[in-house]
């Protein structure tokens, strides 16, 4: 089987499948009898980044496998294909986010606890809803509360591969970044006041979340 067809089944399944899609997946493609080496595949997958790298369209690994989708630099004039506004997010939920992914697993407590305020269940469930969050257990404490974690959806949705892609907290200066990437590294999570202080607005600001779309869905 040749090299160009190989890529071009990729290619094709990649810009049809309106999901990532994994190696595995990929390989599933061909006939029983005529499959290529996985080999040729990740040879594929190389040269179409390759092939995309001075384009509009990127090809990106996230948490579900591989995608192509459109790259941020373009992402505000392409966005305007569409009529919809994009989805805005209270300042209150993008930190809870934050926190889960920095934390986790945590508690709404914990939470709680950190920004010193309580945490509005609408946001808890917001988050639910939108499967970028979930619950993996109790904390063995009196009540036993729910330990919240990220989801491959979330680092789907932001466009990574593991929770390792995102920056730092010191690369984190405004929210509104959260729109393309979030700090959930393993450093100290800062008080509530000093979030509030580098996120540099009142909590209940709604902060539009816009990323990189992706083309194949």
């Amino acid at each position: 089987m040749s090299e160009p067809y190989v890529k071009n089944v990729v290619e094709a399944a990649l810009l049809a499948s309106g999901r990532p899609l994994t190696l595995a997946e990929l390989f599933e493609l061909f006939d029983e009898f005529a499959k290529p080496e996985r080999a040729s595949i990740e040879l594929a997958l190389t040269e179409l980044a390759g092939d995309y790298q001075d384009r509009g369209i990127e090809l990106r690994e996230v948490a579900s496998g591989y995608r192509i989708q459109i790259r941020d630099a373009i992402a505000t004039p392409v966005s305007r294909l569409w009529s919809e506004r994009p989805a805005k997010y209270s300042r209150a939920l993008l930190e809870t986010l934050a926190l889960i992914a920095y934390r986790q697993p945590i508690t709404r407590g914990e939470i709680e606890d950190i920004r010193g305020v309580a945490v509005n269940p609408n946001i808890i469930r917001t988050l639910l809803e939108r499967n970028w969050v979930r619950v993996i257990g109790h904390r063995e404490v009196p009540g036993r509360p729910e330990l919240l974690a990220t989801t491959k959806d979330f680092l789907d949705y932001f466009g990574l591969k593991t929770l390792d892609a995102l920056p730092t907290l010191a690369e984190l200066k405004d929210i509104e970044s959260l729109g393309v990437q979030l700090d959930f590294s393993t450093a100290p999570i800062p008080e509530a006041a000093e979030l509030q202080e580098m996120m540099g607005a009142d909590e209940d600001e709604a902060v539009p979340v816009a990323v990189s779309g992706a083309v194949s869905g």
